[in-house]
């Protein structure tokens, strides 16, 4: 008995001959090719690349009895064991498949002309699901066309702006309420996602990670953006003179802005604003080198504890040798509004020689530390930017008031 062949799909015969085709170019090299046939290949690359992707989503919508014949959960499944490529991404094909198969057939056509990409096509398809589904059909065709439209001029990331905003082009009489109806939903959705974690890396640091509504971020990224920015010549350089990554300017951003919050502007906590207290023995307070605590947190030098009673919403409980508490310091020790105010008044910039930081970028520093019985009076106060700052509470630089009112940092020897 002879079994009759089928004949050659012309689908399947386009693409032998386009894979044919392309073996044939396999050994030509670009190299000798003129400007303008280089340009001109890059083009229908493009073009071409689009058209073959339809037609592979076109089979994919179709080539469900490919997966029922080796028992795969789908097609891409069955792509994935036959070809390696990621999972992820052959689903993705597949979703795209059949939205484009039973209902964005404008999408297709673009994609089969070659006028758009399957990133254009995909966010397309985004923009049309999240729709009103009681939306009137005409004018969700409306929507498409115009996305199919712009789709010749505007990439992947501009296409989904524009589609966040259609209605406003197509139908702007219904989409006030539908933009209120998206972002009621948006941030719902934002407020189920949000959660923060600490985790502590053993070497000093620790690992901060979040996810936040992005109207919450935006307010972050402009509170950073004012400790951030101005550190030209201050905390956005090295101590070698190297200009800090912008990652690291804004954790170091974050940290200062965390000092320099106001805890009476905070939720009661424990009984009182929130507030740090750390704890300290005397000779410890007294020693360069000395250690202190943070209550319920983590070790810190006697150095940070010094720097960080200057402003930070610090209060340093010193211990006797019983660790009976000698004194515990109270915020009055923080320079006021008006002594602020005089300091500026006094220098309009950072007081270190040759730093030319806004004085209202700067902090008030104790030029005889609080540990040492130092007044929180004008005639001990200077105002340094965060760099100058944290280096006056580094042992390893000697500072000196110059006759011109000028801070002068050296390196110890």
């Amino acid at each position: 008995m002879t079994t009759l062949q089928q004949p050659q799909h012309p689908v399947l015969g386009a693409v032998v001959a386009i894979t044919a085709a392309l073996d044939g170019v396999a050994a030509a090299n670009p190299s000798f090719m003129a400007t303008d046939q280089k340009a001109a290949t890059l083009l229908e690359i493009a073009r071409a690349k689009a058209q073959l992707a339809e037609l592979e989503l076109r089979v994919l919508a179709a080539a469900h009895d490919v997966a029922a014949e080796s028992a795969a959960r789908d097609v891409a499944a069955w792509l994935h064991h036959h070809t390696h490529q990621r999972p992820e991404n052959l689903r993705a094909d597949l979703r795209l498949a059949h939205a484009l198969d039973r209902t964005y057939h404008q999408v297709a056509a673009a994609m089969r002309a070659g006028d758009c990409n399957p990133a254009q096509a995909t966010v397309i398809v985004d923009a049309l699901e999240d729709l009103p589904t009681d939306l009137d059909p005409e004018i969700r065709v409306k929507a498409e066309e115009a996305l199919v439209g712009y789709a010749t001029q505007f990439d992947p990331t501009q296409l989904r702006r524009l589609g966040r905003r259609i209605l406003d082009l197509i139908a702007p009489e219904i989409a006030e309420a539908e933009e209120a109806r998206r972002l009621a939903v948006e941030e719902a959705h934002a407020r189920k996602k949000t959660r923060l974690s600490m985790r502590r890396l053993g070497d000093g640091t620790t690992r901060i990670s979040a996810v936040v509504p992005d109207a919450a971020a935006d307010r972050l990224a402009t509170n950073l953006e004012a400790f951030a920015s101005p550190r030209r010549d201050d905390g956005s350089r090295t101590e070698t003179g190297e200009f800090l990554p912008y990652a690291r300017r804004l954790g170091r951003a974050l940290c200062q802005m965390l000092e320099t919050l106001d805890p009476t502007r905070l939720p009661i906590h424990g009984g009182d604003a929130t507030t740090v207290i750390v704890t300290i023995d005397i000779d410890q307070l007294r020693k360069e080198a000395g250690v202190g605590d943070i209550v319920g947190g983590s070790p810190i030098t006697a150095a940070e504890a010094r720097r960080l009673a200057c402003t930070a919403g610090i209060i340093p409980a010193v211990l006797g040798g019983a660790s009976e508490v000698l004194d515990l310091g109270r915020k009055e020790r923080f320079f006021t509004a008006a002594q602020r105010r005089a300091l500026l008044l006094r220098s309009a910039t950072c007081e270190a020689e040759g730093c030319d930081i806004p004085g209202t970028w700067a902090e008030a520093h104790h030029w005889i530390a609080w540990a040492q019985g130092g007044a929180t009076d004008l005639d001990n106060a200077a105002l340094l930017c965060s760099h100058h700052h944290h280096r006056a509470h580094d042992t390893a630089y000697l500072h000196e008031r110059l006759p011109s009112g000028d801070i002068r940092f050296t390196r110890r020897t």
